[in-house]
């Protein structure tokens, strides 16, 4: 009995709902962290995406389970393994998509625009797994587009308007990310010479380098021009934001040695769960904001 539940977290891939926390930044920026009412809709709208998502990872696995067979890790996944069967994944995504809009019409406010953004997620998502993750830079893209609607969904969710600058960086962080997953899969195709994705030869080594690059400098950019930004600056009432440059510096320094160095990027969310390098740096950039906004520092 163990063994099979195991199974089916691994399926649902529970550690991959760290991606949603991206639903809390607008309260968290709003200066609304500790109102009671807020929090609960963002846990409540954290939960209802979780499910969502964890159906689509059931679909993907569906049907990438003949590919995944190929896959020196994904081989392992419960599907391409036959630990559980396509018939068996087919009604956990249909369970966890049906638990998701549950949750919203049961327990959130403005429940029709929250419903409208999840069935776009979900619709985006399935339509990635079955044709768009095929074409390169759309395929990581739409990945980006995901993690700004975890932005929309939880600014709908606490009744609070994302700013310019969160949807800004957010979609800059996930293509940075997601550009360096693919080139994790281009190391597996130079080695291996099996591509796992079809739209892997499209990409190789120097490209991928180039573009992590020069993502990296312009998300370290863009946000050293928001620590700087008048608007932002009198909106937190603080002139120190800019102090909290040197987590995003560090922090995206120690990805790039991860990826290009220890080539083992392939995993954002097992990395985040794992290195310790750049949790520090999430910790300190989370806890100085803490002391700006709510500290007024």
């Amino acid at each position: 009995m163990g063994e099979k539940l195991q199974n089916v977290f691994k399926l649902l891939r529970p550690e991959q709902w760290t991606k949603n926390l991206f639903v809390f930044l607008p309260m968290f920026f709003a200066g609304q962290m500790f109102d009671a009412d807020i929090l609960l809709s963002c846990i409540i709208i954290f939960v209802a995406f979780s499910f969502a998502a964890s159906s689509v990872y059931c679909f993907n696995d569906i049907f990438d389970a003949e590919a995944d067979k190929k896959h020196p890790e994904k081989c392992k996944s419960p599907i391409a393994s036959g630990v559980i069967s396509k018939k068996v994944a087919y009604a956990m995504m249909a369970v966890c998509f049906l638990l998701s809009l549950s949750v919203i019409y049961l327990f959130c406010e403005n429940v029709m625009p929250l419903i409208a953004l999840i069935v776009f997620y979900y619709i985006m998502n399935i339509a990635y797994c079955v044709k768009l993750k095929q074409y390169n830079i759309i395929d990581v893209i739409i990945i980006a587009v995901g993690f700004v609607l975890r932005i929309l969904v939880g600014g709908v969710a606490s009744g609070i308007t994302p700013s310019e600058w969160i949807i800004i960086m957010t979609f800059l962080l996930a293509l940075f990310l997601a550009f360096a997953k693919r080139r994790d899969d281009v190391i597996l195709y130079k080695n291996t010479g099996v591509a796992h994705r079809k739209n892997t030869n499209r990409y190789n080594l120097e490209f991928m380098n180039q573009v992590i690059t020069v993502i990296g400098t312009i998300t370290i950019v863009a946000y050293i021009m928001y620590t700087l930004s008048q608007d932002v600056i009198e909106r937190l009432n603080s002139n120190n934001i800019y102090l909290t440059s040197i987590f995003v510096l560090m922090g995206i320094i120690r990805y790039l040695q991860v990826t290009i160095v220890d080539t083992r990027s392939g995993n954002p969310a097992k990395i985040l769960l794992k290195d310790r390098f750049i949790q520090c740096c999430i910790i300190g950039w989370i806890g100085m904001f803490i002391v700006i906004i709510y500290g007024r520092f």
